[in-house]
């Protein structure tokens, strides 16, 4: 009987000893905060391996009607979201190559559906394309993006990715819409990419490997974060508020990873640029720049730079420009 007094005596005083020590453990230890780096998907890296999610492309209003084309409004899903977009067919029925076309920026405030792509969306239809215009999140029609600004920004990523990958649902749509006699050839597509359109689809080439000819103009192809930080003089606050964001960002994360100048390896699309050697907004010596290095890493690349030429191609050059880039395409696509 002692000795089993005995035990209970000192298990009790082992429980006392041992709740004293557990009230004195550093918080730290008894509450363990899990980081957890939700940005590390969006590497280029990681996105090679991102496994594109197919949507259907559902075809709804007609916008307008113009010399030779037709435009629609459609939708697409991409990450569990929304888009819509500027779909613009040739006027007659027919099988028509399909031209991806990605715009530059344009302040979301102002914004209508097919903005930035619209007259040369317009031209490639009436040249016989069937022309795409993504709107991306938080434009548009579509659903809100995320509230992280770089997350917004690496979804544009997935956005077109997801694109790429739904566009032989395109028929589908045409057939739902009951737009007889029209289809679209899936395997014949062509890109047209404008200013941060053209960062976005030099990334999209890189991550994907496609082989789509690819069209330029005036492409953002500084490294990231610079690409962004070049633009912040035109800030109200002069770029601040990014700059805090973008040093927390670096906290955490490696931006070397995030930047398309490190990946021009794994680009295989035939490329052509279009500059305006007057640009204001995207300097030529960045054209320059990226010729020299898709020329020194033995890429296919046309390199056309325009005297006096602006961002937009509004001093006279622009017939001249969409033409060669509708010759590129056309010598590049599937025969």
């Amino acid at each position: 009987m002692k000795k089993i007094l005995l035990i209970l005596v000192l298990l009790e005083a082992a429980l006392i000893i041992y709740l004293l020590q557990a009230r004195n453990l550093p918080k730290k230890i008894q509450n363990p905060v899990v980081v957890e780096y939700q940005l590390l998907k969006y590497t280029f890296a990681n996105l090679k391996k991102y496994k594109p999610v197919t949507s259907g492309i559902g075809i709804e209003n007609e916008i307008r009607k113009g010399t030779g084309f037709i435009s629609y409004l459609y939708f697409f899903r991409s990450n569990g979201k929304r888009i819509s977009g500027l779909l613009n067919i040739p006027s007659q029925p027919g099988k028509y190559p399909i031209m991806l076309l990605i715009r530059g920026f344009v302040d979301p405030s102002v914004y209508e559906t097919g903005m930035g792509s619209q007259r040369v969306g317009e031209y490639f239809a009436s040249k016989g394309f069937i022309t795409v215009s993504p709107d991306f999140l938080g434009y548009g029609q579509s659903d809100k993006p995320s509230n992280d600004a770089f997350e917004d920004r690496f979804q544009t990523y997935i956005t077109i990715i997801d694109l790429l990958s739904s566009l032989p649902n395109l028929n589908v749509g045409l057939e739902k819409k009951e737009l007889t006699g029209f289809q679209a050839d899936v395997n014949k597509i062509g890109i047209w990419a404008h200013s941060n359109g053209g960062q976005i689809m030099l990334s999209v080439a890189e991550i994907t490997g496609i082989n789509y000819p690819l069209v330029l103009w005036a492409p953002v192809t500084k490294p990231f974060p610079y690409s962004i930080l070049y633009y912040t003089d035109e800030f109200d606050d002069r770029g601040k508020a990014l700059r805090k964001v973008l040093a927390k960002f670096e906290q955490s994360y490696d931006v070397e990873q995030y930047s398309l100048t490190n990946y021009y390896d794994w680009i295989k699309a035939p490329i052509q640029v279009h500059q305006g050697i007057s640009d204001e907004e995207v300097p030529v010596v960045w054209s320059d720049e990226l010729e020299n290095n898709m020329k020194d890493k033995k890429k296919e690349i046309e390199y056309y730079r325009y005297a006096g030429e602006d961002h937009n191609f509004q001093n006279g050059s622009w017939s001249l420009a969409v033409e060669r880039s509708l010759e590129f395409i056309k010598n590049n696509l599937p025969k």
